[in-house]
């Protein structure tokens, strides 16, 4: 790199060289901060010297040899061993020591009466006391004699003034100050033809960097010149830097150091106050640093150039001033999370010394993370609150901090947070003032015994039926309201995800359908596969609730997809609990049995998605003629709830479950009083709740007639539950109750064949076996057709009303119950239904088709 900017500098050395020549002593004065090239001006004036035939006789100036007496004027006189070296007497307390600096002085004049004799002291801020003596007294006793002294010196060191002034003061002294180069000059000191405004902004036109910088390796996209430093801590650059901070002034490290930790923050009163130095040493430091390009203001100009300050530091250095910068900037009113940040640095860069936060530290940390947090930065959060629990040593604030984490880390791993649980468990009691919101936390993922130990053994019965009661208290309206009102946070997503499950569980699973897209599409778009798979999976359960089983199953092996954790997760239970049900509905039986034969520790079916595995594994066994073991998960749901306080058959209704496992197995009167049980609950006002059960209660019926009373009115109440799998049972039943009381035997068969299609197009082919053994599920339509062709193509000619109408009516609905659901009159209804007997050929709705839609080539819109 050639010498731009400095020709000025090299042109007057050769006048001064000329001017000796004519028998004048000459000073040349070089100043500059460090890395701005006072080493290359003294040696092209070295080199013009030698060629025109003067002596030169150098030195440099070096920190370690600062007290070695006459250590710089040996190294001069002994630069070239072919002139004759002049005496010295090293001894500053010589009494003869006067008479040595004349015979010094008699011995070069005598040298120079051959030639010019150049004399250069490089970085002679570095120079001992007793070399810069012989010099100031060559300089006043030399003048008619042909030599030259060259100096080159930092103006940011003690030494500068004394060798300045009396240097200066001599006739025929000339002086020069070197600086940083132009953005301009940079460009053409690195050969560019184009502006070097990058490089200068990264070298702030310091010679050295620039020089260091051209020597860094090119990245991929950076052409023939790097663009930015290498992230090496010994890379070219991070060396250079590191060697212009050292030559900038005594306490310039210290100084460089202190504003590289106060960043952003950095100012000379906060340097001053953190290093607890002299303000003079401070601004003469900064100062330096300023001139030599490093910093701008009492900011380091570049990042690359902090972080080689930086790394220079020790680690227990570096914990030090975070820690006291932390103070400083809290003091000063800086928000919470910038010190904070200082005081993750400082554990980072502890290393193993023991660190106990003091009270300011750990509410900073605290109080960052809940600002973190108001941004959406949960992953920095975290970091801060780790922070303060390994180094508060209060047993009660680490409760407060352990419960916080608890919480923040289910939006990340659930896994991970169920072992956060479980350490607060297991460890001393977190004391009242905290004891709440664990319970709360705990509550909010089912486990029910474990809050109610908490509470200092309170019944977990009564724990429990908080639990539930404040779930269904939400209730379809009140949810929709919360879930429109409220924005995603870590501080709403419990209540969000119970107002999610109450619409999951309510007689409308389809209203909690878009909701739970939009919070699953919220959840991974903010990097969050805690919260996805609890979105995912509610998401599976609401849609196999309205039989849609592809569906389901997606959305619960999505969830399984965050999840990667194998084991340790009770979460993991509710998406495996729908895949389970549904794959066994599907007759994807082998499948089933591979989920179901994964089980995990016992205390992970502790809480409520234990159970609804326990639930899923009951009904995937009745599937494989399994009643017995079924019935034992069935009856062990049954204990546990009524245990909690959490027996309510809209979550689970393990009555009905164990009712059907006990016909199989013959025990009919013990079937009945659970249906009855059942139906005697609160929650037997719900359709789904009632519907079930009065299947149920149906078919341990003696009666024909009573099992088409209670099979109708089951049938009528699943239609309003939205459940359209147990719609179909009901229906089936149903149309096998009537063949067999023989009253309606038309319109049975037509609500058998629309329980079959309703299954199938579930997918459902486990129910369509259940419904139709002999039919076989891919020659479906085929056998329908066959059933109903006349019927089938008369359908083409419905309106879409009539349409409308007709598929309600197959399906067994009354001319009430359709005006109803669609919003017409009766009259309306009746109409409908008389024009479509007539457009069909048929003669009542018992021979109404079931393949309405499929036979007019258009989907009904409901």
């Amino acid at each position: 790199m050639n010498l731009v900017g400095r020709a000025a500098v090299i042109d007057a050395g050769a006048e001064v060289l000329t001017e000796c020549e004519a028998g004048e002593f000459r000073t040349l004065f070089v100043e500059g901060p460090a890395g701005c090239g006072k080493s290359a001006v003294v040696d092209a004036v070295a080199d013009l010297a030698r060629a025109a035939g003067a002596v030169v006789l150098g030195a440099v100036g070096s920190p370690a040899e600062r007290d070695a007496p006459l250590g710089v004027l040996r190294q001069m006189v002994c630069s070239d061993p072919a002139v004759a070296q002049p005496a010295l007497t090293a001894d500053p307390d010589h009494p003869a020591r006067t008479e040595a600096m004349q015979d010094f002085c008699l011995q070069l004049r005598e040298l120079a009466e051959d030639g010019v004799v150049l004399l250069y002291v490089d970085d002679a801020q570095y120079a001992d006391d007793l070399s810069v003596q012989y010099l100031q007294h060559l300089a006043r006793h030399a003048r008619a004699s042909r030599v030259l002294l060259l100096v080159a010196v930092s103006p940011y060191t003690g030494r500068y003034p004394e060798l300045a002034t009396e240097l200066m003061r001599q006739p025929g002294s000339r002086r020069f100050r070197l600086g940083c180069l132009s953005p301009a000059e940079t460009a053409e000191a690195a050969g560019r033809p184009s502006p070097g405004d990058h490089l200068h902004a990264v070298t702030g036109g310091n010679p050295l960097l620039l020089r260091a910088l051209l020597a860094e390796p090119a990245g991929p996209d950076e052409g023939p010149l790097p663009q930015e430093p290498a992230s090496e801590r010994c890379g070219p650059f991070s060396q250079a830097v590191v060697t212009c901070v050292q030559r900038s002034g005594p306490a310039a490290p210290d100084v460089a150091l202190a504003a590289a930790v106060l960043n952003e923050f950095s100012s000379p009163e906060l340097v001053r106050q953190l290093l607890g130095i002299a303000p003079a040493a401070v601004d003469r430091d900064l100062a330096a640093l300023r001139a030599a390009g490093l910093l701008t203001g009492a900011r380091f100009r570049h990042s690359a150039a902090r972080a080689a300050v930086l790394d220079a530091a020790s680690g227990r250095l570096r914990a030090a001033l975070h820690r006291r910068a932390a103070l400083l900037l809290d003091r000063d009113g800086v928000a919470a999370t910038a010190v904070a940040g200082q005081l993750l640095a400082a554990a980072t860069h502890a290393g193993d010394v023991p660190w106990h936060a003091t009270q300011a530290e750990t509410d900073v940390l605290r109080e960052a993370a809940e600002d973190l947090l108001s941004r959406d930065e949960a992953r920095q959060a975290v970091r801060l609150l780790e922070l303060a629990l390994e180094v508060c040593p209060d047993e009660q604030q680490r409760a407060a901090v352990r419960i916080r984490l608890a919480r923040l880390t289910w939006r990340f791993s659930p896994a991970a947070a169920e072992r956060r649980l479980a350490d607060l468990l297991n460890g001393p009691h977190p004391g009242i003032e905290h004891a709440q919101p664990l319970v709360q936390l705990l509550l909010a993922h089912g486990r029910v015994p474990d809050a109610a130990r908490l509470l200092d053994g309170q019944d977990p019965a009564a724990v429990g039926a908080s639990l539930v009661d404040t779930a269904f208290a939400t209730g379809t309206a009140g949810g929709e309201r919360l879930l429109q009102e409220t924005r995603l946070t870590d501080a709403t997503v419990e209540p969000i995800t119970q107002a999610l499950r109450a619409l999951v569980h309510s007689d409308h699973p389809e209203r909690a359908v878009p909701w739970g897209r939009n919070l699953l599409r919220e959840a991974e778009r903010r990097g969050a596969p805690g919260w996805s798979a609890v979105f995912a999976s509610l998401l599976a359960e609401a849609l196999l609730r309205m039989g849609d089983l592809r569906g389901a199953c997606a959305h619960a092996q999505a969830a399984l997809d965050h999840l990667p954790e194998r084991t340790g997760c009770t979460l993991r239970f509710a998406p495996t609990a729908v895949l389970v049900r549904a794959r066994t509905l599907m007759g994807e039986s082998t499948e089933a049995a591979r989920l179901v034969d994964q089980p995990g520790p016992r205390h992970l079916f502790s809480g409520m998605y234990g159970l609804g595995f326990l639930r899923a594994r009951g009904l995937h066994l009745l599937a494989c003629h399994q009643p017995q073991a079924a019935l034992a998960d069935f009856m062990e749901i049954g204990h546990l709830m009524e245990q909690w306080g959490v027996d309510r058959p809209a979550l689970l209704p393990w009555r009905t479950d164990a009712a059907e496992a006990l016909l199989r197995l013959g025990h009919t009167q013990r079937a009945e009083e659970l249906a009855l049980q059942q139906l005697a609950l609160p929650d037997a006002r719900r359709p789904w709740v009632r519907g079930v059960s009065l299947r149920m209660r149906a078919l341990v019926s003696s009666s024909a007639k009573q099992r088409v009373t209670l099979l109708t009115q089951a049938v009528d109440e699943l239609h309003r539950s939205g459940d359209r799998l147990e719609a179909a049972r009901a229906m089936a039943e149903l149309g096998q109750a009537m063949q067999s009381e023989g009253t309606a035997p038309a319109k049975g068969s037509a609500l058998i064949r629309t329980a079959w299609n309703l299954a199938k197009e579930c997918e459902a082919g486990t129910l369509c076996r259940e419904i139709l053994p002999d039919a076989p599920l891919s020659d479906a339509g085929t056998d329908q057709a066959l059933r109903e062709p006349d019927a089938a193509r008369s359908a083409a000619r419905l309106s879409t009303s009539e349409q409308r109408v007709a598929t309600l009516a197959a399906q067994g609905l009354t001319n009430r119950e359709i005006s109803a659901k669609l919003y017409l009159t009766v009259s309306t209804v009746e109409q409908h239904l008389t024009r479509v007997y007539r457009k069909l050929q048929i003669s009542c709705r018992g021979e109404l088709p079931v393949n309405l839609a499929m036979g007019s080539g258009r989907p009904v819109d409901w």
